[in-house]
């Protein structure tokens, strides 16, 4: 069943307001209490909608997280069931810092359609739309990078990718340094990082590398609308992480993702900006209003929009 438009509103009311607060802690340098500050809105938001949401990607377990735990029943338990993915801030250190990139992103799908992805790293590559087995997280950088350029005429110099500046990128980077890509380094900002591919306009080719699992079943179901390849596997390096995974269900320690396993069915995502970057300007508040920016998509209706509301701030 496909999820009634109706919703589309909702999940934006739900980003746009936990954006707004944490937008007042923008330089504020403390990124514990910018990142509070959006879970309670969020929370308290989607408390008001007709649903009966499970978070199946949250702030952690109960005893970590002061809300929006894994597993915690949302809305107003009156009308659909569906499966909730939360990063009420993704850039904690974008808004302490006051640095371009920080958003506010929750993803929806029909219960049982988002995976639950646990708590661990994930080893995750995305591109536009291309053919099947044209990239591969088994294959050698240099293969992907090569079918990629083959795939979209263009010469390996003109290829652009995304990848996080980290340790453990220093193999990734050099070798992509060798083959003369272009490379965007960014410092946080997982989901982000993979939406460049969804649309020329950011000029970004591929992204990849490690990051958040959690992170990568958010960017894949907005990924998903576009017609875009994601594939991601988890990282399971230590006793914890394999027991958590084998008590989710997973048998499987070293599987391959596509995109259609980690979501399903129909589904709602939306980012809004906190602070201004490359794909959504930030929150800006004047007098009694503010503007929020929110990019927005729809599975079953195909809608991808960048949505500019101008909302009265309740006192």
């Amino acid at each position: 069943m496909p999820i009634d438009k109706k919703y589309i509103d909702h999940f934006i009311q739900v980003s746009s307001k936990a954006a707004l607060a944490s937008s007042y802690l923008v330089g504020k340098k403390d990124k514990i209490a910018a990142d509070q500050a959006a879970v309670d809105s969020m929370r308290s938001e989607l408390n008001k909608i007709d649903m009966n949401g499970e978070i199946v990607i949250g702030e952690g377990s109960l005893d970590e997280a002061p809300m929006l735990y894994t597993g915690e029943i949302l809305g107003n338990k009156k009308g659909p069931k569906f499966d909730i993915a939360v990063d009420p801030l993704e850039g904690t250190n974008f808004v302490a810092n006051n640095l371009p990139g920080a958003i506010s992103v929750i993803a929806i799908a029909e219960k049982g359609n988002l995976f639950n992805a646990p708590e661990t790293y994930m080893n995750k590559i995305a591109t536009g739309k291309v053919e099947k087995g044209l990239v591969d997280l088994d294959n050698p950088l240099k293969k992907n990078i090569s079918n990629l350029a083959d795939f979209m005429n263009k010469d390996i110099t003109s290829i652009t990718a995304c990848v996080m500046d980290r340790p453990r990128h220093q193999k990734i980077i050099k070798e992509l340094q060798e083959l003369k890509v272009n490379i965007k380094l960014i410092t946080d900002g997982d989901v982000l990082g993979a939406l460049y591919v969804s649309q020329p306009k950011y000029n970004v080719d591929i992204f990849l590398g490690i990051g958040g699992g959690p992170e990568g079943v958010l960017a894949a179901s907005a990924l998903d609308t576009y017609d875009c390849y994601f594939q991601g596997r988890f990282i399971f390096d230590n006793d914890k992480d394999i027991n958590d995974a084998k008590l989710m269900g997973i048998t499987d320690l070293n599987k391959k993702y596509e995109l259609n396993e980690i979501i399903k069915g129909d589904s709602i995502f939306c980012a809004t900006g906190i602070t201004s970057g490359d794909v959504l300007s930030g929150i800006k508040i004047d007098n009694d209003n503010y503007t929020s920016e929110t990019l927005v998509t729809h599975k079953s209706s195909n809608y991808k929009e960048s949505i500019k509301k101008t909302t009265p701030i309740k006192k």
